[in-house]
């Protein structure tokens, strides 16, 4: 009996070491390139992700395309698929330096959240109490298209930090938000953050506390600048320009040498162009807008610093943010952020309200559902976003996997299933799940 007892002991301790080391990835892993066959992946499975990508970029439904899987912290993909330019046929680099757009959320927001661990604020504090333009907030009520004149209501509850972290505040986008949101934002000369490289962020998140918010706080998910103001936040808890918070706390210590809101004159050459469609959809080089330079990342004197939209960055240097958050925050012998952290920000923060059709969110993530899993094979609870020109990226803490796929394509209607495909087959090159799944 005492034998069977600590046979028994001995087991469950096997067990229950293996499921930690599944759970809490080693603390400080950094990444290393690696055979995907010692992370339980197929070499000649991935080979066909090869054939996909390249479908698209030989089609021209993307010029060019990079893609990037680690698990466990072993780089088995990363590839420069396609050209930079359509005339010369220069092909993509690696490196090439991209406009991230949206994925600039998830920065600020860990930036946020730095702050919080350190007691500046708490969650559940109005904006107000420290951006006091926020103070007494109203709600849009009826809106006029003719002159974008309009009248609101006193809303039930303040504008929180959390609502601002979960996109749940009622403020729209804008530019591309809705047509309310659009028009009174233009009025007021608020801006999406992308291409206004002169101003002050606080300046223009001060007019912004002062408009109508587009729902009741915490009632529905409105994706828009509410990033922005916690970008602003940052600099008012902080004492220091968003950039310069950013290069000191996050990228300095991430090893994240080539992540900016305006790029350095030695480093401007490796901006990927950028494209669209024309009429018939063909893909054409991006021209400059009235009011917006798409070299905007050239600028070398840039003063407004967008937390919702500002950076532009190479698919190593954003790996290397997601890797430290798979690592409970850690990554090369530093410790960024807690574990409890972590899980704050990659858990479900909006209780009932959807993200999406089936999703959640946590504070600056997007959180898969097992709804959402079902889609494609994405582990229930990875946690996602991307860019309004073409990148996009997920963690998978079940599996261990980061992975990311990137273009610089806006809009793209030919090229969206891309990024849906390339998550499919990541799955499909497995060979060995951490989890259960179902037959």
């Amino acid at each position: 009996m005492k034998k069977y007892l600590l046979s028994l002991l001995l087991t469950c301790s096997v067990v229950f070491s293996y499921a930690q080391k599944i759970a809490s990835p080693k603390s400080g892993v950094i990444f290393k390139n690696a055979a995907p066959e010692t992370v339980s992946m197929s070499s000649e499975r991935l080979q066909r992700l090869d054939n996909m990508i390249r479908e698209y970029t030989s089609k021209n439904y993307v010029p060019g395309a990079i893609a990037f899987i680690a698990r466990d912290g072993k780089i088995v993909y990363q590839k420069a698929t396609g050209v930079n330019d359509l005339d010369k046929k220069t092909p993509l680099s690696p490196d090439a330096i991209m406009r991230i757009a949206s994925q600039t959320k998830a920065l600020t927001s860990l930036g946020v959240m730095l702050l919080f661990e350190e007691g500046k604020f708490l969650l559940d504090d109005p904006a107000s109490k420290y951006i006091p333009t926020f103070k007494n907030p109203k709600v849009l009520e009826k809106f006029n298209e003719k002159d974008s004149t309009y009248t609101a209501v006193p809303a039930k509850r303040e504008v929180t930090i959390r609502h601002l972290l979960t996109h749940t505040s009622g403020i729209g986008y804008a530019g591309i938000g809705s047509k309310e949101a659009v028009a009174i934002y233009a009025k007021a000369n608020v801006t999406s953050g992308i291409g206004t490289p002169n101003g002050k962020v606080g300046d223009a998140m001060n007019r912004l506390g002062g408009l109508p918010l587009m729902h009741q706080p915490g009632e529905k998910f409105t994706y828009g600048l509410s990033t922005d103001v916690l970008g602003y936040l940052i600099e008012v808890l902080s004492g220091m320009p968003l950039d310069q918070f950013m290069r000191t706390r996050i990228f300095e210590p991430l090893d994240m040498q080539d992540t900016y809101f305006y790029l350095p004159t030695n480093k401007q050459n490796r901006l990927a162009n950028l494209f669209t469609e024309d009429a018939q959809k063909n893909t054409i080089k991006a021209a400059d807008r009235p009011g917006l330079s798409l070299d905007y990342p050239k600028v070398t004197n840039g003063t407004y610093f967008s937390g919702g939209a500002g950076l532009s960055s190479t698919i190593t240097d954003y790996a290397k943010f997601l890797q430290m958050m798979l690592n409970q925050g850690s990554y090369n012998g530093k410790q960024i952020i807690s574990p409890a952290t972590v899980r704050l920000m990659t858990t479900n923060q909006i209780g009932d309200v959807n993200q999406g059709e089936n999703n959640k969110f946590g504070l600056g993530f997007g959180i898969i559902t097992a709804k959402g899993a079902a889609k494609l094979g994405v582990s229930e609870g990875s946690y996602e976003w991307g860019g309004y020109f073409g990148t996009s990226y997920w963690v998978d803490p079940k599996e261990g996997i980061v992975a990311l796929i990137y273009t610089q394509k806006a809009p793209n209607s030919t090229g969206g299933s891309l990024s849906d495909k390339f998550k499919a087959m990541v799955y499909q090159a497995i060979t060995n799940f951490k989890e259960p799944r179902l037959d």
